[in-house]
């Protein structure tokens, strides 16, 4: 039975593209399911939920788009500035923007639950913990913040000298990267040091965690190299596009992932992936051109898409424990006040004295 996704991109000419795949055959092919064009300048950041696609522009707005009814769903207006990055966890979404702000919104009736005071300059970017009690980000003010998103607050700050411009956690959230021109940092969760570096050739554009310690890394070239971060090298590299990638994602199949890229040539590409000791170049799996100049990308999957990752009974535990073990430290403190982002993965416990 074929899996059920789409592939979002957006584009410097305002418009978000949407192409359903049809995984049957051997070569992948993809349809065109519907442009949305509400933007009045270029889109910079896209992010996808069960139900939604959000997509962030030059023009200060979030735009809503119900992917399950194929129909607008409305606009969030908050940021003063560009809208730098989403990202949806659970029942809400955040959002960063060159006014310094992130706002956490619930995806029920889209109301702003908190609007955080994040940094002194543009939020570059931001990545919540798999645990969803946690949540980094990176600005222009040179520092790299920790969220206690229980309440909202600060964690810590660390002062990292530099305008990073990307940061992103492992997938068990027990080390985390954050990105500087054409370095990657690697930082352990538990003790905030830093266990490795690795320079890319060239400007790096974007970064996505294929398993716990490899990750993808493009940049300004048509090349995507893959990184151990745990041995601090790469492994493999292929040319993806003929002109420079500007934004990697990926997601799971029964037995291999799939890394999709998008470019500035305007295409989309699928690649499949088997994540074992002695990595090979990923093979093409097919792909689609947009004739846009893409900025950025998203994988739209519902839940009846099954994700299979490696040991995923271990992941969950291993972040919930080092989120756990995170919250005993001095370094971040969290309180015992009204959850913004609640976990998920656990049913909620009914209350007892007759609901009281």
């Amino acid at each position: 039975m074929a899996a059920v996704l789409e592939l979002v991109a957006g584009s410097y000419e305002q418009v978000t593209f949407g192409y359903r795949v049809n995984t049957d055959e051997k070569e992948w092919t993809s349809k065109a399911d519907f442009t949305h064009h509400a933007h009045t300048a270029s889109i910079s950041a896209v992010a996808a939920s069960e139900k939604f696609v959000v997509t962030g522009s030059k023009d200060e707005t979030i735009q809503l788009y119900d992917m399950k009814k194929k129909i607008e769903h409305g606009v969030l207006l908050q940021h003063d500035g560009t809208i730098t990055c989403l990202e949806f966890h659970g029942a809400h979404l955040l959002s960063g923007g060159e006014d310094g702000l992130i706002c956490v919104w619930s995806t029920k009736k889209w109301d702003c639950l908190k609007t955080i005071k994040a940094h002194k300059g543009h939020v570059t970017s931001l990545s919540v913990h798999p645990s969803g009690k946690l949540a980094l980000s990176v600005g222009t003010d040179k520092t790299l913040r920790t969220w206690n998103l229980t309440n909202g607050r600060s964690a810590f700050i660390k002062n990292i000298k530099q305008n990073a411009h990307i940061v992103r956690w492992s997938l068990n959230g027990d080390k985390y990267v954050v990105v500087v021109n054409d370095v990657v940092t690697v930082y352990n969760t538990e003790t905030a040091s830093v266990t490795g570096t690795i320079q890319n050739p060239k400007r790096i554009s974007s970064v996505k965690f294929l398993s716990n310690s490899i990750l993808a890394v493009a940049g300004d070239d048509e090349t995507v190299r893959l990184c151990d971060v745990e041995k601090e090298k790469f492994v493999c590299e292929f040319k993806a596009h003929e002109t420079r990638v500007k934004a990697v994602d990926c997601f799971n199949m029964e037995d291999y992932c799939v890394l999709v890229t998008a470019s500035n040539d305007g295409f989309i590409k699928m690649w499949k992936l088997h994540l074992k000791e002695e990595l090979e170049s990923p093979t093409l799996l097919g792909e689609v051109s947009t004739t846009a100049r893409l900025t950025c990308l998203a994988v739209w999957k519902p839940s009846s898409v099954k994700q299979v990752t490696e040991e995923p009974a271990t992941k969950a535990a291993t972040s919930e424990e080092v989120a756990q073990e995170l919250l005993k430290t001095k370094r971040v403190r969290i309180a015992t006040e009204q959850v913004i982002l609640e976990d998920e993965s656990k049913p909620k416990k009914k209350k007892k004295n007759n609901g009281k």
